[in-house]
């Protein structure tokens, strides 16, 4: 199938409008990705033609809505490479599954003197659920570091983990230097100890075909809205064999069997793990969006995003004092960068007025600022609707803003 970016851009349209005056070129990606029509379209047409609580009615709008909403789930299976339906719970977004499985399995599986490993490459969302669980049970956060390439040092995670580690919790592709870790190796470590993995994929499943059971990680959870579906919606992948053991997050309606004051039995997986109304409308439009990716070459898509990563990063090096952080060779479309003497929030705001959007400050992860002694960056995050003449215009922006401040 060939790839025409032109094509493509077409069927998003937000990005057609103008910012001061400008067209605008939209490079925070890996904040949100941008939404095509059929996922409006469809969201749209629920509400005014097939909206009804799901999993309760007998009555017809009930049932569509139901069916509309497990159809998104067969989806999401196809996505992760799972064939069971039971292991794949809606959230409200990455940031909650994580939670689900901090509070959860750690409630479960933590206690005194226990430890959980977490890469230092985290954004905070699989950071502090792990804090606040072992503040909890009186547990220790370990940290498994990178290097100043980027490069995750998981040759340190042997050592790491000892017969009181529980969980390991690492991101699949880092939201900062676009490092995209060897996961299955980190995977291979922690099981030959007995040690299960959690995996944030949340630009990794944007940026990689993903197969969670050739990857054989334990957990993995990410967002709607990174993946070009609506905000609201987040994914939590979870072996059966876990998820049968841990008890359910929270209580409610829908994630129950039969409730009694001499007790409560609970629903089967995944519902379980879903109480109260789900985020039906939202996660019928993402199921939307993952149909309008299924139409898609995705390994062109990824190819596409990797040459204009590759293109900023080669074409903003010429600039003098600027530094890129991260540069492992295998990196997804994310350019993280500063200039010296410049702060990174003057430039991005001055990017903006030429109608570049770029993400500025700590981009929730604060241990990696902390690493290369800075307190923020400005980052640029492309997608495959993204062109090389935006490109250009983040180049001559950056060049411009520092002419005007430095």
């Amino acid at each position: 199938m060939a790839f025409d970016v032109n094509d493509i851009r077409g069927e998003f349209p937000l990005l057609s409008r103008q910012v001061y005056g400008r067209p605008l070129v939209y490079l925070d990606n890996a904040a949100t990705a941008q939404k095509p029509r059929v996922v409006m379209e469809c969201i749209d047409r629920l509400y005014r033609e097939e909206n009804a609580n799901i999993h309760r009615g007998v009555h017809h709008l009930s049932e569509r809505c139901t069916e509309l909403y497990e159809e998104a789930r067969a989806r999401v299976c196809r996505l992760l490479g799972t064939e069971d339906r039971g292991e794949v719970v809606f959230t409200a977004g990455a940031t909650a599954a994580i939670n689900l499985v901090a509070y959860s399995y750690g409630e479960m599986a933590l206690g005194e003197g226990d430890n959980v490993v977490v890469s230092e490459m985290e954004h905070h969302s699989n950071i502090v659920p792990w804090q606040l669980v072992c503040e909890r049970k009186g547990a220790e956060v370990r940290m498994l570091p990178f290097d100043d390439e980027g490069r995750l040092m998981i040759e340190k995670l042997a050592e790491l983990i000892d017969n009181r580690t529980r969980i390991v919790a690492v991101t699949q592709a880092s939201n900062v230097l676009g490092t995209m870790p060897d996961v299955a190796e980190v995977v291979r470590i922690a099981h030959s100890q007995g040690v299960p993995v959690m995996v944030d994929g949340c630009q990794g499943v944007v940026h990689s075909v993903v197969d969670v059971k050739a990857l054989d990680c334990d957990f993995y959870a990410f967002s709607s809205h990174k993946l070009y579906g609506p905000t609201g919606v987040g994914v939590l992948y979870g072996k059966r064999e876990w998820l049968e053991k841990m008890p359910p997050f929270l209580g409610g309606g829908d994630m129950v069997g039969r409730v009694s004051f001499g007790g409560t039995t609970y629903a089967e997986l995944p519902l379980k793990f879903e109480a109260g109304t789900a985020n039906y409308i939202d996660a019928i439009g993402f199921g939307e969006a993952l149909k309008w990716l299924d139409g898609q070459d995705r390994v062109a898509l990824v190819d596409w995003e990797n040459q204009l990563r590759k293109a900023a990063e080669e074409r903003l090096s010429e600039i003098v004092g600027l530094t890129i952080y991260g540069r492992t060779p295998d990196k997804c479309s994310i350019v993280s960068f500063n200039v010296e003497g410049v702060h990174n929030y003057d430039l991005g705001m001055i990017l903006d007025k030429l109608g570049v959007a770029v993400r500025t400050g700590a981009h929730c992860a604060d241990p990696v600022m902390d690493h290369f002694g800075v307190r923020g960056m400005c980052r640029a995050s492309f997608a495959f609707y993204n062109t090389m003449d935006e490109v250009d215009a983040l180049v001559a922006g950056v060049r411009r803003a520092v002419q005007m401040l430095k």
